[in-house]
């Protein structure tokens, strides 16, 4: 970055030296020819109707002046020049009325300017005028060229160094974010960026990556904590599955067939359970939504809560208007996920309430079981967690059900938590969404 900026300055500065050089040399000579040219003007002006007496007198500021007749001869000239050479020997030549041209003179080389003008309308008849004005050393060869060249010189070598300085300083914290960077790995993740203290955007930069660098960190550690918990669930119906089957090659004749294979089809199906919510929570991780709109969640209950259950009462008391933007068959198997969970633990009832509150859509699912202990209220959540109680009462459950209705609600923007019901005394799920305006179509 340093060498590139370097070198657009450099190409700048060389065009900048160029196009003022090439534009001061024609300004300075075109005000040349402007001041040489007024002078013999001025000679023409007054020789209309009759001759100088004696040497021509300067005229707008130029004292080389000479009148030269088609022959080349000098008629009239200032006190200065000669009056035995002309000043140029360039004419005008076709419909051309003026000519510039310059000499030098001397030891020291001394260059002027020289304009000639041809005119028939005056004393001396058909003639040439010459101005000629003195050349500033500048013009002399390259002596502007060289000037602006040191200056061009000194000006990158300046711009260099400041450019050099300036961005290997606001370079020096980008390489150390990027070293820091580059000793992250997923072996090691807890390496954090250093963070400058200069206060600005890098500061700014540094903070966010560590931010994203912690997010990173804790992704690790829950895939980390997902593919342990997965493969020891999965251990457990794959070897029941592994010691029938072997049971049965032992001994084909003996034993009762048509048990071992419910049994085995028993393991198949928790084994097809746990692969499914799986599945459905990678959907949710990666974002796998279908279509989103307003959801009815009052209509979206008594349709749930209208399965039949042996021995559990459901009721819904739903407000009406309570809708929530989302994914309806994502939040279909939410609720079917929380009321299966009731279900399992409620003694003979159960209530879903619906209701708006400032701006939320709540979702609330009441049983009349033993509850939730408070200090377990957090870990239900978790992946493949399992309390002693639901292990009791549902042997082949994934453990996996509860977390997905915690992901499918984040997902929406909303929560989930549990507590006791003030209702029922028994469990107490409560969902939260936004609220959205419109209605639910089907």
């Amino acid at each position: 970055m340093t060498t590139g900026s370097m070198v657009m300055i450099t190409v700048f500065v060389v065009l900048a030296f160029t196009t003022t050089s090439v534009v001061g040399r024609n300004t300075i000579e075109r005000e040349l020819i402007d001041l040489a040219s007024g002078g013999a003007r001025a000679v023409i002006a007054q020789t209309h109707d009759k001759r100088f007496p004696g040497p021509i007198p300067p005229q707008a500021g130029i004292v080389r002046l000479q009148i030269v007749d088609t022959h080349g001869r000098v008629v009239a000239a200032s006190a200065v020049v000669s009056t035995s050479k002309p000043l140029s020997t360039v004419r005008p030549r076709g419909a051309d009325l003026q000519v510039e041209s310059s000499y030098c003179t001397g030891h020291r080389q001394r260059c002027y300017t020289v304009v000639g003008i041809h005119t028939r309308a005056t004393a001396y008849g058909d003639v040439i005028v010459y101005g000629a004005t003195p050349q500033p050393s500048l013009l002399t060869g390259y002596t502007l060229e060289i000037l602006l060249g040191s200056f061009t010189i000194g000006l990158v070598a300046v711009a260099a160094l400041l450019t050099w300085v300036g961005v290997g300083r606001t370079l020096r914290p980008v390489e150390r974010i990027r070293a820091d960077l580059e000793r992250f790995s997923a072996s090691e993740p807890g390496h954090r960026l250093r963070v400058p203290e200069s206060g600005d955007e890098l500061a700014d930069l540094a903070r966010t990556g560590n931010e994203t660098l912690d997010r990173l960190e804790g992704a690790l550690a829950r895939q980390r904590s997902f593919v342990s918990d997965a493969s020891h669930e999965l251990r457990n119906p794959i070897a029941g599955l592994r010691t029938r089957l072997e049971v049965e090659l032992d001994d084909p004749t003996g034993g009762d067939p048509r048990g071992a294979l419910a049994a085995v089809l028993a393991d198949v199906e928790r084994l097809q359970r746990i692969v499914g919510d799986l599945l459905e929570l990678a959907r949710i991780d990666a974002d796998v939504a279908t279509e989103w709109r307003p959801v009815d969640l009052g209509v979206l209950a008594a349709d749930e809560a209208a399965r039949p259950t042996e021995g559990i009462e459901a009721g819904v008391d739903a407000e009406a208007g309570v809708v929530a933007r989302g994914n309806r068959l994502r939040l279909a198997r939410l609720l079917d996920n929380l009321l299966a969970n009731a279900r399992r633990h409620a003694r003979s009832r159960i209530t879903v309430v619906v209701r708006s509150r400032e701006g939320e859509a709540v979702l609330e699912v009441h049983d009349d079981g033993n509850g939730i202990a408070p200090g377990d209220r957090e870990r239900v959540f978790e992946r493949f967690a399992r309390l002693e109680e639901s292990r009791e009462r549902d042997p082949g459950g994934s453990g996996l059900g509860l977390a997905i209705c915690r992901e499918i609600a984040v997902a929406h923007g909303g929560t989930l938590t549990a507590g006791e019901s003030p209702a029922l005394g028994g469990a107490l799920m409560t969902l939260t969404l936004p609220s959205a305006p419109g209605r639910d179509r089907g």
